[in-house]
């Protein structure tokens, strides 16, 4: 696609990937929105960006609602949905999970991208057309230790983009999945502090660049799924 003037909308948008896919995009040319739980956080990203910043929680239902009306006030049609938004979760042994775990990381990272999409997939069928990617995670490919409830998040939302794929492509829409490695970002941290990636380490502007190549593909392909690793992380 064309990235010059495309309207693309960006969950998790005030650090990390979700902060650098819309720099990216946006100095190509596309006109973005990022969204994002702190106020203060996302309006500065966005000045950062040159987007136009959107105070939204992915996992309350009337806050998705919302968002889609402001997008659309503010850029009249939707050409892309980046469902970038998510939670590290619990890091538990399995002996300790409580359902308060599960609950509060599903809601961020399967549940909110879910309807996300749904809100997506609605105008793209009535347009003919669209792009959604989903940010996954090596994680949906493999568990690991103390790892469950993340890792299932990332399963199911793989599980979601080949649903949606076999879905939206006689619509014109493509579904992709990017499922990154370690990126040195400020996931699992409380405080929201953004590591510094050492050199054999990614960094969110890797995935980023990623996303963007995914979208400039000609529009009569695409690639369901590809995973992003540091070349050489030891």
């Amino acid at each position: 696609m064309d990235l010059k003037d495309a309207r693309i909308l960006i969950t998790g948008g005030s650090l990390g990937i979700g902060k650098a896919s819309a720099k990216i995009l946006a100095d190509a040319g596309a006109k973005v929105a990022i969204t994002g739980r702190d106020e203060e956080r996302i309006k500065r990203a966005a000045e950062e960006c040159n987007a136009f910043p959107i105070v939204a929680d992915v996992s309350d239902e009337k806050d998705i609602e919302r968002t889609y009306e402001l997008f659309l006030k503010t850029f009249d049609h939707l050409d892309v949905l980046i469902n970038n938004a998510g939670i590290g979760g619990r890091f538990r042994h399995i002996d300790e999970l409580t359902m308060d775990d599960l609950q509060s990381v599903f809601a961020v990272n399967v549940f909110g991208a879910a309807l996300m999409a749904s809100g997506a997939a609605r105008l793209f069928k009535e347009q003919n057309y669209g792009h959604i990617i989903n940010i996954g995670s090596t994680s949906g490919l493999k568990g690991g230790n103390r790892a469950s409830v993340y890792s299932a998040t990332k399963f199911a939302l793989r599980s979601f983009t080949q649903s949606w794929q076999t879905e939206l492509r006689p619509y014109n829409v493509r579904v992709i999945l990017i499922n990154p490695s370690e990126v040195a970002t400020a996931f699992a941290n409380e405080q929201r502090i953004e590591r510094q990636a050492p050199q054999n380490k990614l960094r969110s502007e890797e995935i980023a660049y990623a996303v963007k190549a995914a979208l400039q593909m000609d529009n009569r392909g695409f690639i369901p799924e590809f995973s992003v690793w540091a070349t050489n992380p030891w």
